[in-house]
This record gives structure tokens, sequence and C-alpha cells, in this order.
């Protein structure tokens, strides 16, 4: 991995405006000195999505997501920090060196290649495993299942030997140190030496999307627990952002993606002509999953197992999907669990059938929400619908609300009036407005909204961004070490220090923060909404108000912390009461 020093990160950052970007992925609306559009990362019908010229930064109002020309493309295009540096380069002009690594990067790409390595011949190992006389038992259970000798060796099942340390005496054999072993997740090394994580089990290699081997599944052969075992988190492997058949559903020419539970399911469909199939490996389908299906596609059928973990599953799964701006649908395959025992006795032709008339994600939710009430008891059935014009309250758009109000009055035989005034009135008991409804995620915005300390100092955070004179006003009463929160604190000195050099650069403070949380945090602080004022002393007051709520806490916090033998800070804190006290006189505040 090419280290690449800040000046030149920000050399390739500010040589891509953002705006041009962006409208290369998003459609944007120029209103006043901000351009909106719909957000890529989410689900809405209404811009939230904002993209600002002068902060060269994009902030989504509605799912926070939020930085600059370089985490945009981190987060659309799945990129790594070095892909995007490069792309944006390449986009203007510049000829990214190709430096030495640094110590520290030399040894950590020395030791994910060396993984690697690991693991392909592991699965080497494991492919040769199944066809000798050893592996028989595995082979049988493969030719039950209906695999096809085509199909082991496209996904490259094989076997691990019954002998719990055959794998490990294989690979030490081969040169690979204990130490290597155990980074693998192959291996567990204790004082009695090394033991295989997986052994008598039927194995399938789990491969990332440039075909390389970065973990193991494993089922048991005959009696044994867990039923199913996956290679543990690694340097190279995390189950939450990689997805198992990934590899050949990305190269698929059909315009949606089949989301399946387990791995039998991924191979009996590519087996019968769906190489479009993925599941989630041994984890609960994670927003790091959606946002690499974003990357490859728009429509996303779930084709979980008809038994109650598989709804659950849907459940799940659906509002992290619409969270991303993927359209959910769910394939139906009753009376049979799942896509192999279907396919195994109705074919392909029925299955393609079951996608084509695929189920909206939200009819399937309102039949699974059906289930908890007897819709024979007229009381019951009042409280189904009143349930369901809960959930209707969540789409932002009135059409898209009486399109579904217009779908469930003709499933459930009410009519169309009725359930519409009923979801109004809903609404009106609600207070419904736009800061109370429910995302898509069915997280409620006011659940959402921090307490009201830090939003003060996210506000302030915002208003030096925008207005940088104010910082004359307000810097002999305000400080960095009034920000409580550590977060906005280290922003905070990073804005102060940048105004003292006459360089304010929000969008560069973000590539100084290397978390993607930590990115879309320190956007949040740079995007709050302002309130309107109408006039110049409101503003001003406004401007007070906020400036001695900040340095009341600052005060408060400090006295909670403050140390009996520290009496310079002492010192300093009742001067600060002192200064407070004369500026909420000066200001009448």
């Amino acid at each position: 991995m090419p280290y690449y020093s800040d000046d030149l990160i920000e050399q390739v950052r500010s040589a891509n405006d953002i705006v041009n970007v962006i409208s290369d992925y998003v459609r944007l609306q120029k209103k006043g000195s901000t351009h909106f559009g719909l957000c890529p990362f989410h689900n809405e019908k209404t811009p939230s999505f904002s993209v600002s010229q002068g902060k060269q930064m994009y902030y989504c109002f509605g799912c926070g997501a939020g930085g600059n020309v370089i985490t945009f493309l981190m987060q659309y295009e799945n990129y790594t920090f070095q892909e995007a540096l490069q792309a944006l380069a390449q986009r203007a002009g510049i000829e990214l060196p190709k430096q030495e690594m640094s110590d520290k990067a030399r040894q950590e790409a020395d030791r994910r290649a060396r993984v690697l390595e690991v693991n392909k011949t592991a699965a080497k190992y494991f492919y040769a495993q199944l066809r000798m006389e050893q592996g028989q038992n595995a082979m049988q259970y493969f030719e039950k299942r209906g695999l096809a000798p085509e199909t082991l060796k496209k996904f490259g099942l094989g076997y691990a030997n019954k002998f719990s340390d055959d794998l490990y005496r294989y690979l030490r054999k081969q040169g690979y140190e204990d130490e290597l072993l155990k980074d693998s997740g192959l291996v567990t090394i204790d004082e009695r030496g090394g033991r295989d994580k997986f052994w008598n089990r039927v194995i399938y290699p789990i491969m990332d999307v440039n075909n390389r081997v970065i973990g193991f599944g494993g089922r048991v052969m005959g009696e044994g627990e867990p039923k199913y075992l996956n290679s543990p988190e690694t340097i190279i492997f995390d189950k939450s952002r990689n997805l198992y058949g990934l590899n050949f559903a990305r190269s698929s020419r059909k315009h949606y993606i089949l989301l399946c539970e387990g791995y039998m399911d991924v191979i009996a469909l590519h087996q019968a002509g769906f190489n479009n199939a993925v599941a989630s490996l041994g984890t609960s389908f994670t927003p790091g999953h959606a946002n690499l299906l974003k990357r490859y596609t728009k429509e996303v059928y779930c084709t979980f197992d008809s038994d109650d973990a598989g709804i659950k599953a849907a459940l799940r799964a659906i509002p992290l999907l619409k969270e991303a701006g993927i359209t959910a649908k769910i394939v139906k395959m009753q009376p049979y669990k799942d896509p192999d025992e279907f396919i195994k006795n109705e074919g392909a032709d029925a299955y393609q059938k079951c996608i084509d008339n695929a189920q909206n994600s939200f009819l399937f939710e309102v039949e699974v929400i059906e289930r908890e009430y007897d819709l024979r008891d007229p009381e019951s059935k009042t409280a189904f619908y009143h349930a369901v014009a809960q959930r209707i309250l969540e789409f932002d758009e009135e059409i898209e609300r009486n399109n579904y109000i217009e779908a469930i009055a003709g499933k459930y035989h009410t009519g169309f009036e009725n359930l519409r005034n009923l979801v109004a009135h809903q609404g009106t008991r609600a207070g419904l407005t736009r800061e109370s409804r429910h995302l898509k995620s069915g997280i409620s915005e006011k659940k959402k909204k921090e307490d009201g300390m830090k939003q003060s100092q996210k506000i302030m955070l915002t208003w030096l961004i925008e207005e940088p004179q104010l910082f004359a006003q307000i810097s002999p009463y305000l400080g960095p070490e009034d920000f409580t929160e550590e977060l906005y604190r280290r922003a905070a000195d990073l804005v102060f220090s940048q105004y003292q050099e006459g360089r304010l650069n929000p969008a560069g403070i973000v590539s100084m923060f290397t978390e993607e949380e930590q990115q879309r945090e320190i956007a949040a602080l740079f995007n709050a909404r302002l309130k309107e004022v109408v006039t110049p002393a409101e503003r001003e007051k406004a401007l007070w108000e906020t400036v001695i709520r900040l340095k009341e806490n600052s005060i408060n916090y400090r006295s909670k912390h403050l140390q009996p033998s520290d009496m310079e800070g002492l010192q300093a804190l009742i001067a600060d009461k002192k200064g407070l006290q004369k500026l909420r006189g000066q200001k009448h505040v």
C-alpha cells in the first residue's frame, strides 16, 4: 500500500471539484449556494443530499452520510482510500509518485500477502483431500446434494480430514511458521501445539471479488457442534464486507442479485443457471453488505428460508437495503424451505417464475404484521389497520402513500377512503412533521436527534466555517477546549488552527480522520442546520446564546473533572466564571 503525504492528498482532493465529481453519479440542482439531489446512500423521494462547493463537502440530512470528494468515492464505489485517491489523481491528470512504503505499511502488506498465500495453499489441500480415499464420505455428501463435478470445481469445494492437526502438519511442512498460521485463522496454537480450526468437515472456500481465497466455511460430517463453522475475522477477512458468491455474481448480466442465507443455496442456484446469487457469511446481513451490493446492482431479491428464522432475516435485510438505495423484493418458495429444495423438486423454470412474481417488500412486511392479529375479530382487525396505517406514514410522498393505501385496501377489502382517513388521523395524532416522521430504517428522526449540547457544539462549528469573520468576535471568550465532546474538540483544534493560519479548509480536515464513522461525524459538524433568523439582531442574539451555552457547559464539565491539586486549572476556572458573568451582562443574555 503506497504512502502519500498529506500535501499530496490535499493536492489531489483540491484538484477535483466535488460538485463536478458527484454530478457524474447524482443529478444535482443548485439552490442558493448549495446543490441538492437524491441521496445515493439511502432510498428517498425528496432530496436531502447536499453538496457545498464552498466547503467542498457533501452531507445527507436524511441518513447522515457525509465527507469530502475522497470519502464519496470510497462510499459510493466501495474503494479503499488508496483506490479513491488514485482514481481522483487520474481524473485530474496528476501522476502519483511510486513511493516506497513506510516500514509499517510494507510489513502489513507482506503479512496480508503471506496470509493469502497460506489460504490458497490450504484451499488446494482441502480440494485434493476431497478426491482422496479419506474424502469419500464428503464426496458422497456433495453428490447426494446433487452437485455436479463442474460445480465442485467452480466453487473449489473440499474436505478437512478427521484428524485435528492434519492441515497444521501439512502447512508446517510447506515452511509456514506458527505465528503466520495463527494470523490466518486456520490454526489455534497453544502449549500442546497446533490444532486445526476445520477438521472432519466439508469445506467451502470463501473468495473476494478478485477470486482470492480470504476465508473458509465448513459443515461438520455426521454429528457435531457447531454444524456450520466459519473462519474468524483476520487481516484479510471481514464478514460484514464480503458476500459468498459475489466473485461470480458481479459479472452476471442480470439487473438484479439474489440474496440467500447459506452456501448451498448459492451453489444450487448457480448450478441451475442463476449465477447472480450471493449469501452473507455466517452473520446477519449488515449495512456493509448493502453498500457492497449497491456497487453492482439497484435491485436485490431476497430468497431466504421460508421458516421463522428466514422471515426475521428478510425483515432485517429490507430496511438496510432501502437505506443503501436498493429496491428489495421477496421471492416466495412455499411449500419448500429454501432455493435448493425448491429447484430439486420444481426445477429452474419454476424458480424463475417465483422471481418474476417476487413480492414488494413493504407488502411482505404487512403480511408479517398480519400474523400478529386475528382478522376474524373486529377489535383485532381494527388494531391491524392502525398498525398498517402507522407504517404507511413512513413514506414521505403523498402519492407513494396513496399507492400503498390503494394496494392494501384492495387486498384486505377495506375502502380506500377509509384507510386514507385513518392514515391521516394517525399522522395528526402523532403530530406528523418532517422532524417526527420515521425514516425508512424505522428509526424516527426524533430519536436520532442528539442532546442539545452536542447540537450546540455542532452549530458553532458550522457557523465558524460558514462565517469566518465570527472568529474575531468569539475567540476572546471561546476556544477549542470549550468543546467537551472529544471528537468535536479535535475538530475545533484544527478549525481554530486553520483560521489562525488564514486557510479555512473543512474538506481537508475530513481527510485527517481515518475511520469512516469519524469522517461522517466530522462532516456532520460542519453541516448543522442553522436556525433561520429574520433580523441581524436575532442573529446576534442566537450567536451569543450559543457562545454562553457552550461556555457554561465547559465550566461545569471542568468543575466535575478538576483535580484538587490543580491550582492552575482552578484559577483558569475562576477567571472563566468571571468572564462568563461579564459576557452575560454585556449581551443581556
